[in-house]
């Protein structure tokens, strides 16, 4: 047998004996985990390998803020999760939705599969957190559904999955007349918005540009007219909110967007 013919012959071996065994671990949910991702919507549902850990308290104290700008937002509870530097994408996947679960591991893996929001940055300055590991932060509640807490650190298995929201986007006004920044929050499908546009009654379609987190602005002049959003998520999918704000919107306010994706 050729040197060549042998390498493969190990590898073929290795994955076979990696999938047997990750199937023992744990059990009926990794029949999902062993098939292929299917795409849904656009996403890309594989499983891939990451790392875990836990910030904040047990009541999900100081995870409740973050860089996405989610302050505070009961949308999101504590289901949530702060992404290393490279999953992060600087801040383009704000409000994206993930299932996490522990990769085989005798020495403190819990089964089962925990579903969670994207919602701030793990610190780039640690060691987990840095380019280019892929790391998850979880909250503390989160991670003790999928792991013990003397661990601290365990291995991952996750994946994109669509977000399941209840009612309409929320779309919260700051800043002043000179200077207009939208946050959008509880966003359905893919959860993470590539782009948006705000039209005035007195206007054509503004692209706006993401200030921050899922903080988009416009330096147009739009006070005391009804203005509509066009929001894209990063499935490339597109959405139209009529007439979301009536024209005496005001800054710090928000608004209903009666439908979702």
């Amino acid at each position: 047998m050729k040197l060549s013919e042998k390498i493969i012959y190990v590898e073929c071996f290795m994955i076979i004996t990696v999938t047997w065994f990750v199937s023992m671990s744990h059990g009926q949910i990794n029949d999902v985990a062993e098939a292929p991702g299917i795409p849904t919507n656009g996403l890309d549902t594989n499983w891939y390998d990451a790392r875990a850990t836990f910030y904040g308290d047990i009541h999900g104290g100081d995870t409740q803020h973050g860089a996405c700008g989610y302050t505070d937002k009961p949308v999101y509870g504590l289901a949530t999760v702060a992404l290393s530097t490279v999953l992060f994408n600087n801040g383009y996947t704000c409000g994206a939705c993930y299932e996490v679960m522990c990769a085989p591991n005798p020495q403190g893996c819990l089964p089962g599969v925990v579903k969670i929001t994207a919602t701030n940055l793990c610190p780039p300055e640690s060691a987990w957190c840095n380019l280019p590991n892929k790391h998850f932060d979880l909250t503390q509640p989160m991670f003790l559904k999928i792991a013990q807490y003397k661990t601290g650190i365990v291995p991952i298995k996750y994946r994109r999955v669509p977000c399941s929201r209840t009612g309409g986007i929320k779309f919260e006004t700051k800043r002043n007349p000179n200077f207009l920044m939208i946050l959008a929050y509880n966003v359905g499908g893919a959860g993470d918005i590539t782009g948006m546009q705000v039209k005035g009654s007195k206007t054509g379609w503004i692209t706006m540009s993401r200030n921050w987190g899922q903080n988009w602005s416009t330096n147009a002049a739009l006070t005391g007219q009804s203005l509509s959003l066009m929001v894209t998520t990063s499935d490339g999918i597109t959405k139209v909110f009529t007439n979301v704000m009536p024209s005496n919107w005001g800054f710090g306010q928000t608004y209903d967007g009666k439908s979702n994706f």
